[in-house]
């Protein structure tokens, strides 16, 4: 049998790891920086985004996790998310992954899906 995207992620502790340094990561993207340092003032807010995010990241790929947060729609509504924006934080996505040794299929899963979700984040 296959493993599920979930556990070839690592599970819930290697979920919990990737959304970590993602969220490091796009603190020092010089295109969203902007957009993210303001958590780090705010340590309460920013553990409660990394657990949306894992929680969303978990349920997405096959866990056990509820997801239970706004739809990338809602949650990016306003934003005014520009494409730039878009692929520095896929960029930043996929450097992560390969950063952490997730082999090349599922670096292309987790692709596709970012890809999938594209229109619900830009200019919304």
């Amino acid at each position: 049998m296959d493993k599920s995207l979930y556990e070839r992620l690592g599970g819930a502790t290697g979920v919990a790891t990737l959304v970590d340094d993602i969220v490091e990561a796009h603190m020092s993207n010089p295109t969203i920086k902007a957009r993210f340092l303001p958590y780090r003032e705010d340590p309460d807010r920013l553990a409660k985004v990394k657990q949306h995010l894992r929680n969303f990241l978990g349920a997405g790929s096959g866990g056990p996790e509820q997801y239970s947060g706004r739809s990338m729609c809602d949650a990016h509504r306003g934003m005014n998310v520009n494409a730039q924006e878009y692929m520095a934080a896929i960029d930043d996505i996929m450097s992560t992954l390969e950063k952490h040794n997730i082999d090349e299929q599922t670096r292309k899963d987790v692709l596709a899906i970012a890809y999938s979700l594209k229109n619900e984040i830009i200019h919304v």
